[in-house]
Parts: structure tokens; sequence; C-alpha cells
């Protein structure tokens, strides 16, 4: 194509310029704008009046076939059930009263003259009142058969205390457990540990009091130790590790008795500021 016709020539001329334009894509291109304005329209045209077929249809049939539809509220009586008014079962018949047991009055032995006892106040011979039950008044009966009590076991008048489980571990106690020596002693103990791994203490920079926890039993002996704060650390480490290999502590009393108890020993260690 000429330079001078390419500003005028439309885009498909250009595309085909030099090709066979009979083959049939040329011609195909050419009206595709026209075919597709035609589909539109058709489908337009086919769609309005399937939609006025079904408009009209509707309205005649709704008219013909429409019916009124009265909806009425149904109210559901309350039945009541008639109550029985059955007579009340008749009561229990009272228990027979406890027989009449025979009592002589008891009288306070006092020295008077003979004449002055009265009849009702006069004391009863041993053999008459075997039995007769004793009381404060005079009074006819049957004979009182008494109970008989089940045999005592004579212990020599000691009464033992009921025994306690001998693995119980107390949570609190009259008297803690305490390491040997006191407090000092202790002060003294632990700071020794400590010093042992004061240059670690110091690198790693962490300062406060560690809580630990652990059994005394009866013999002294220590076991289950725990830190309860500043787990992982490196002042909970030397305070289990001096806890564990130490002495032998004094155990926990309770009424007066070693028992097994937990005892909590704080350890504070606080870096020195330079």
């Amino acid at each position: 194509m000429e330079v001078s016709k390419i500003l005028g020539a439309d885009v498909l001329d250009i595309i085909f310029d030099g090709r066979n334009k009979a083959y049939g894509a040329y011609e195909l291109r050419r009206k595709y704008s026209k075919r597709l304005a035609l589909a539109l329209i058709i489908t337009a045209s086919l769609a309005i009046f399937l939609l006025l077929v079904s408009f009209i249809s509707d309205k005649f049939a709704g008219s013909s076939k429409t019916k009124a539809i009265d909806i009425k509220e149904v109210e559901l009586a309350d039945v009541k059930q008639e109550e029985k008014n059955e007579p009340p079962p008749p009561p229990p018949p009272k228990p027979p009263p406890p027989p009449q047991i025979e009592m002589a009055k008891f009288t306070p032995p006092k020295v008077v003259k003979d004449e002055e006892v009265k009849p009702e106040d006069e004391m009863k011979k041993v053999e008459d009142l075997q039995d007769t039950k004793i009381g404060t008044v005079n009074q006819e009966g049957q004979k009182d058969e008494g109970i008989t009590a089940p045999p005592v076991e004579d212990k020599g008048g000691v009464v033992e205390a009921p025994k306690e489980d001998e693995d119980k571990v107390f949570q609190k106690v009259e008297i803690e457990a305490q390491f040997p020596g006191g407090e000092g002693a202790w002060n003294k103990y632990i700071k020794r540990e400590i010093e042992k791994y004061i240059d670690e203490l110091q690198e790693s920079g962490q300062s406060g009091t560690c809580v630990v926890q652990f059994i005394v039993d009866k013999e002294g002996n220590i076991s289950d130790v725990e830190a309860l704060s500043m787990k992982g650390t490196k002042l909970a480490e030397i305070c289990v590790n001096a806890i564990k290999k130490g002495p032998k502590w004094t155990a926990a009393e309770q009424n007066g008795r070693k028992v097994k108890a937990y005892r909590k020993q704080p350890v504070t260690f606080q870096i020195e500021e330079q």
C-alpha cells in the first residue's frame, strides 16, 4: 500500500494489504459489527416477547382461579383436669406408753433421830434395790431389767491417742524444720555457697529472692527440693544444690512430736552496683 493512502485507509485494509481478501476472513471481520447488532436485536425481541406472553397468561389464569382465603384464629380451650378430693390417710396409731418402772426414792444419808424419819424417807436395804431403779420419787411398776454394758478392757487408765498416718506430709506445723545451728548458721552456709559462683551470678545480672521448697522427714533427711520462684536462673540452681548436698535439718514438730513436713526457705541475692 502506498504511503499516501495509509492515513485514509481502514484498519482491515491495512491488515489484509497484499493478502487474499476473497478467502473469507476479510469479509467476516468487515461485517462483524452488523451481525453482532442483529443478534442482539433478535435476542432482545425474543426476551420481550416471552415476558409479555408470561405476563398475559398469568393475568388470565389468576383472574379465573383466584379464591379468597379466610384465615381464622383458633383458640385452644384451657382444659383442666378435675382434681379428685381423696380423703387424707388416717394418722398412724399412737405407740403404747412405755411400761412404768418401779423406782425407789433416793434418800441422801443424814444423821437424825429415828422418830424424826418419815416412812417415805426411810432408806431401803440394798437387797431390795437390786432390781429397782433409783429416782426422785417412790413409784410402783415393773422391775428394772437393766441393760448389760459391753465389757471394757482395762488398760491401766491410759487412753491412747488416735494413730495418724506415718507418711503424712504436713503443710503447716507448730514448729518448722530448722537448719542445724539456726538462722545464723544457715546464712553463713548459703553465703559460702553463693561466693563460689559469685562471678557467674554477676554476669547473669539476675538478682532477687529465690524461694526453695523441700520436705524434711522425722530424721531430718531432705527430699523433693524444687525452686518455686526464679526457676531456671543460676541463683535457683545454687540454692537447690546447696540444700540437697547440705547437712540434715532438725525435723518439724506437731503436738509435741516430730513429723514430716514441707519447708520453704527464701534466699535473697542483690547485685552490687559498681
